[in-house]
């Protein structure tokens, strides 16, 4: 065997995926075009080619099929909910490092804060099922901490894609853990330069080849110093798969390409009414446009006169109704349908609050693994700096997610039928609450409303007042319209209702 097969044949091994890798790629390939439309989606042709359709044909149809791009609306959906409230980090013996302060401000070197990098992580594990986080630090000649501050050499992440982690194992630990042991992957493409990244928990391998050339211009090998693999998989909800997660868009992104391709159906439609065929004979001439002359032979038999072949486009409608049926199943598949509604829709108030709840059920997940992967790569952070990582991360649990004008509604009509001054006042900074916020509200304690007391409203107010938790002499001082007498023998009336 040449020296040259063996070099094409390790090449090969750099640069191909597992088996995993190689049989889900495609379908991650299609994911990653479903979320990103435009050209992306275009380039990847998943209009359906019809029988004898030439290429010139189907690339015009290409360019003039628009795509409603669903993925990209309901991860944006989810991602509005998971990061309107930030993160909240307790950084214990790491609190005033300037590395941390460093690393929040700028997370990856490339001048995206931590709050962004992790939106990013949630928008691609959204896409994907599951993205890599990888940890590192340069590799420098500082003996100490102080050099490290003048070189401003500190850790930082990379955000890998499934696309991208060609190879990854596990290994089961003495006490039952399981261990990453092995990754690779493909760290930045240049042309037809590609730079491969292998990570054991000794070693730190880097590979440059030129593919085009098919040559291995580059490799050098690190010691690495942490002893263990410094990434983390961030799972959008788990599989039976060690290391590959379920994406939210496994079912939504086949919808969208139905939607796609019906969306063609119409623009066919829609020309072919406008624009009919017509039937004829070589030899007759016939001009295009409204008005236009057909000079037929005079020897033509009369079975073969000219004729139009009439487009009906009834079809459209019910292409229409399809496409609003199948953005329903969309909305029901991601349990977006409230929040995504572009019109009012009457829907049970158990409906809409079965909704609600189940979107935030799926919120709550993917919050949940957002937070357990930020421990994690703090508690590398913490690792490559000599520390042990005793902080905290929390991230929202709960989305309070709600249809607001719905309630104030509500709230407002069940206003107008109350008479007792306690559930009014309460009601009205109910009302304010939901209009405004918590946030706002916070500075706002509601108190009982006083009013003035007439024989009408006396009763209730002074019932109302003692289940407060009011004295007499309180009640007095607040009214002092009111006798002690007038008290006495509303408190008797009160007991009285007690006592029946």
């Amino acid at each position: 065997m040449s020296i040259r097969t063996i070099l094409t044949e390790e090449i090969n091994s750099l640069v191909s995926g597992n088996k995993i890798y190689e049989e889900n790629r495609n379908r991650l390939q299609y994911l990653y075009e479903s979320y990103m439309g435009g050209e992306v989606y275009r380039d990847g042709q998943h209009l359906t080619r019809y029988q004898l359709e030439s290429a010139g044909e189907y690339s015009s149809r290409l360019q003039a099929t628009p795509l409603d791009n669903h993925c990209q609306s309901v991860v944006s959906v989810f991602n509005s909910f998971l990061f309107r409230e930030q993160p909240k980090r307790e950084y214990a013996s790491l609190e005033g490092l300037s590395e941390v302060e460093a690393f929040i401000e700028d997370a990856d070197l490339d001048g995206r804060s931590l709050n962004a990098f992790m939106k990013d992580v949630a928008t691609w594990s959204s896409v994907f099922g599951h993205a890599w986080i990888i940890m590192a630090k340069p590799n420098t000649n500082s003996n100490t901490r102080a050099e490290e501050l003048n070189q401003e050499v500190r850790p930082y992440v990379n955000l890998i894609t499934p696309l991208m982690m060609l190879d990854w194992s596990y290994a089961r630990s003495p006490n039952g853990a399981y261990r990453l042991d092995y990754i690779r992957y493909l760290e930045e493409v240049n042309g037809s330069v590609r730079t491969i990244k292998e990570w054991r928990p000794e070693t730190i391998k880097t590979s440059i080849i030129d593919v085009d050339q098919n040559t291995l211009t580059e490799e050098y090998e690190e010691i690495n110093e942490l002893g263990v693999i410094p990434a983390v998989c961030v799972y959008n909800k788990k599989s039976t798969v060690r290391g590959f997660g379920i994406s939210d868009l496994a079912d939504i992104s086949d919808a969208q390409r139905m939607i796609y391709n019906l969306n063609s159906e119409i623009e066919q439609g829609i020309r072919l009414d406008g624009h009919p065929s017509l039937v004829k004979t070589p030899n007759t001439e016939a001009g295009a446009g409204a008005g236009a002359v057909i000079h037929m032979p005079e020897d033509l038999d009369p079975a073969l006169k000219p004729y139009v072949l009439d487009h009906n486009g009834s079809n459209v409608d019910a292409i229409l109704k399809t496409k609003e049926a199948l953005v329903d199943s969309i909305d029901k598949m991601a349990n977006t349908g409230a929040v995504r509604a572009t019109e009012s829709r009457t829907v049970s108030g158990v409906a809409l609050e079965t909704e609600f709840t189940l979107l935030n059920a799926r919120l709550s997940e993917k919050s949940d693994n957002l937070e357990l992967a930020e421990e994690q790569m703090w508690r590398l952070f913490a690792q490559y700096q000599g520390y042990s990582w005793d902080g905290a991360i929390d991230y929202p649990d709960s989305f309070g997610i709600r249809d607001v004008s719905n309630d104030i509604r509500l709230m407002l009509e069940t206003r107008k039928t109350l008479t007792d001054p306690k559930l009014i006042t309460m009601f009205e900074y109910e009302i304010a609450e939901a209009h405004f916020g918590e946030e706002y509200m916070e500075g706002y304690d509601y108190e009982m409303a006083h009013p003035t007391l007439t024989e009408e409203n006396r009763q209730p107010h002074i019932e109302a007042m003692i289940i407060e938790g009011y004295n007499d002499q309180q009640i007095l001082d607040i009214h002092p319209e009111l006798s002690a007498e007038v008290l006495q023998s509303a408190k008797s009336k009160l007991l009285v209702q007690g006592q029946e």
